[in-house]
This record gives structure tokens, C-alpha cells and sequence, in this order.
């Protein structure tokens, strides 16, 4: 919400921006200034960090739609006057606030009395309406101008890991605004699309409050083998018909380790899922498991041996659909 600062500080001139200035165009030229009078690339420059805190304080207001708009009927309406009594009083001679809003209520010289609050309204029910409602001066920052420092702005930013490294966590680096660089630790499994906040390292304080969050978005690379389940990792593992229904014990790779062995019971199904403990993902709240499902895997050409001896198996086998329970259960 509006404060004295609004009316005393002209935020384009200290960008020295246009009023018509697009979104992008002030984005860019606050980046560059940020840059230039960061604290980090001026330590102990005073005039700089205080150059840094106006810039920010500025883009701030700006950047934000709403408050923009606000600003600049604020600056419309009232120019460069103060929120402060006249010395002549009501009517005379160097009015302030009376001055300013008394023609927009068709006052005159009349004093109006604005209170604080009460279902009777007041100052903020006057306001509220011109300048988006809600307690005046109040964001979700803290108070501008009326009260305690505000925080810093939000940030987001966005990485892309393989898949190992998402698995097994690392710390990587990235660039930051101010074009230094961030380090960022990743925990083990994390997911595609996931986001992790960061405490305190967005944008700085404009007038040294706290400084904003980082949001950062994480992208992971498909694996040609391994999903991720949770803190499990799961893949298909293709058995021959003759594994499948006689029993074997098979081989199954692990990620990032050597294969384990695994016993196929006789008679597995395509589908069953076959379970090693504590070979998923080691996160803090614990270990996850291998899942491995069985996929039965029929061959595709068959010489005349080979189509004898399935015939003469079929043959052989009880004459028996397995599809007669499917059938009679969508007819229930």
C-alpha cells in the first residue's frame, strides 16, 4: 500500500525507465543496475549497498501490477504532497493531507475525520476500495513505510539431473541473479517436476529486512531401466515361457551396482513382481526396495521342432479357458 515514499520517490526516475515501460524491458534494466550495486561485488561500499536498496525497493513496487497501478494514482492524485496537517490548519495556508484529498471528497476547507478501523469504518474503508482493500500499508511482506521492513521477493529457477543423480542426491551449483554462483544441496530422490523451497536465498531486502525464498523446480532425466516409485525403484524384467513355468533363477541389474540373482517360482505369471530389499533409494526417512515385475516373454518365431513341441504341451495340458472367470465377472 501507498506511503509517504510514494509521494517523495519517483521509482522510474531511479531506474531511469519511462512510466510506459514494459514488464521485460524494467526486469532487464533492474538486473543490470542489481548487478552493478549488489553488496557482494561493492563489500564495504556504502554508497552502493544504499544505491542497491533503492533500486530494489523500486522494482519492487513496479513489477508488481497492482501495486504499479497503485503508485501511479497515488503519484497522479497527489504529486509530491505529504501526509501531515497544514500549519493554517483546516483551509490555510500549507494544509497537507486535507489539501490533497479534500476535493476528491468534495470537502473544501472542512476537516474530515478518518478513524482507524471499527465497524463504523474509517480510514482503511475509505481507502481500502481506491487502492485494492485490505489494512492499509500492510503486505505480505510486512508494512511499507508504515511499519517494519519488508521481505525480499521470491525467486524461481529450475535444474535438470540424470537420473542417478536424482537418485542418489548431490550438491550441485547455479548461477544466481547477481550473476554469482549458488550451491544447492539436492536430496536423495528426488521426483520429476518436484519443487524445493529454499529459505532466504531469493532476492535481498530493499530497506534490510528478511531476504525472499528460492523456489527451485527440478527436471529429471528418463532412465532407460529404472523408475521411480516413491523411495523404490521398479523395472520390467522379461523371463522366457520355460522360466516362467518350469522356475529359474535369473539375473537383475541394480542401478549404479553390480546384478543380483533372483528365484522365479514354476508357474509365475507376467505381472507378479519380484521384491529385493534395500537396493531403491537411501533417503533420510529411510531405504527403499527393488521391484522387479515379471514379464513373460513369448517368442516370436518358432521352427518346426520347437511349434511340435508346443503343440504336443498344449496337447497335453487340461482343457481349461483361462478367460471364462473374466467373462462370467463382466457379466455379474
Amino acid at each position: 500500500m501507498a506511503s509517504q515514499d510514494w509521494f517523495d520517490k519517483d521509482f522510474y526516475a531511479v531506474l531511469g525507465v519511462s512510466k510506459d515501460v514494459t514488464p521485460a524491458e524494467l526486469k532487464k534494466v533492474y538486473r543490470k543496475l542489481a548487478r552493478k550495486y549488489h553488496p557482494d561485488s561493492n563489500p564495504g561500499d556504502a554508497a552502493s549497498e544504499a544505491k542497491f536498496k533503492e533500486i530494489s525497493e523500486a522494482h519492487s513496487v513496479l513489477s508488481d501490477p497492482e501495486q504499479r497501478r497503485e503508485y501511479d494514482q497515488v503519484r497522479a492524485m497527489g504529486g509530491g504532497a505529504r501526509f501531515a496537517a497544514g500549519s493554517g490548519g483546516p483551509g490555510g495556508a500549507g494544509g497537507g493531507f486535507e489539501d490533497v484529498f479534500g476535493g476528491m471528497f468534495n470537502q473544501g476547507g472542512q476537516r474530515t475525520q478518518f478513524r482507524q478501523g471499527g465497524s463504523g469504518g474509517g480510514f482503511d474503508d475509505i481507502f481500502g476500495g481506491m487502492f485494492g482493500g485490505g489494512g492499509f500499508g500492510q503486505t505480505s511482506g510486512g508494512y511499507r513505510g508504515f511499519g517494519g521492513p519488508q521481505k525480499g521477493r521470491d525467486m524461481t529457477a529450475t535444474t535438470t539431473l540424470d537420473f542417478q543423480t536424482a537418485i542418489v542426491g548431490e550438491t550441485i551449483t547455479l548461477q544466481a541473479s547477481n550473476g554469482k554462483p549458488m550451491k544447492v544441496r539436492i536430496p536423495a530422490g528426488v521426483h520429476d517436476g518436484q519443487k524445493i523451497k529454499l529459505r532466504g536465498r531469493g532476492e535481498q531486502s530493499p530497506d534490510g529486512g528478511e531476504a525472499g525464498d528460492m523456489v527451485l523446480t527440478v527436471a529429471v532425466r528418463k532412465h532407460p531401466v529404472f523408475e521411480l516409485d516413491g523411495k523404490n525403484l521398479r523395472l520390467d524384467v522379461p523371463v522366457t515361457f520355460a522360466e516362467a513355468t518350469l522356475g529359474a533363477t535369473i539375473e537383475v541389474p541394480t542401478l549404479g551396482g553390480d546384478p543380483v540373482r533372483l528365484r522365479v517360482a514354476p508357474g509365475t505369471p507376467s505381472g507378479r513382481v519380484l521384491r529385493v530389499k534395500g537396493r531403491g533409494v537411501h533417503a533420510k526417512d529411510g531405504v527403499g526396495d527393488l521391484l522387479a515385475t515379471v514379464q513373460v516373454a513369448v517368442p516370436a518365431h518358432l521352427n518346426d521342432k520347437a511349434r511340435e513341441a508346443v503343440e504336443a504341451l498344449a496337447a497335453a495340458l487340461p482343457a481349461e479357458n483361462p478367460r471364462d472367470d473374466l467373462i462370467a465377472r463382466a457379466r455379474a
